[in-house]
């Protein structure tokens, strides 16, 4: 069964949209590194890894920052650069496959359910494990 989303930023600037064949494609997570905490103001990350052939902007462009992620992995994000969205990210890995989007910037965002957790070792300690997720230490 395809699965048609949209998304996009705080302001409208910037919008994607992601076609997948199945919801089987995307996968759901949290990440709690620093780096993630750094980057999107918060507790943690969430986010939904999709296929790159899945995705596409349909409105504007985002702006691309790319830096180390303190451990000599090189990570890629996209945002808006007139309201500050962060829209999506990629480590070097990943570059050629796949996209992380953030889950706040999907029209529907209760569509994609954490599955797993990464950088656990990081949790913060008010913050409780997703029920069913499967909990990584590290990546």
């Amino acid at each position: 069964m395809v699965v048609s989303v949209d998304g996009g930023c705080f302001c409208g600037s910037v919008r994607y949209h992601v076609e997948l064949t199945s919801s089987d494609e995307a996968h759901g997570s949290l990440c709690h590194c620093r780096n993630c905490k750094k980057a999107y103001g918060g507790g943690f990350m969430t986010a939904v890894k999709i296929p790159i052939s899945c995705f596409s902007y349909s409105k504007g462009n985002a702006k691309v920052h790319a830096m180390d992620n303190g451990s000599g992995v090189l990570v890629t994000r996209e945002f808006c650069d007139m309201c500050g969205s962060s829209i999506l990210e990629y480590p070097e890995s990943t570059k050629e496959t796949h996209r992380f989007i953030t889950l706040g910037t999907l029209d529907d965002p209760t569509k994609f359910e954490p599955v797993y957790e990464i950088f656990t070792k990081d949790r913060l300690n008010w913050v409780s494990p997703v029920p069913g997720a499967r909990q990584r230490a590290k990546l």
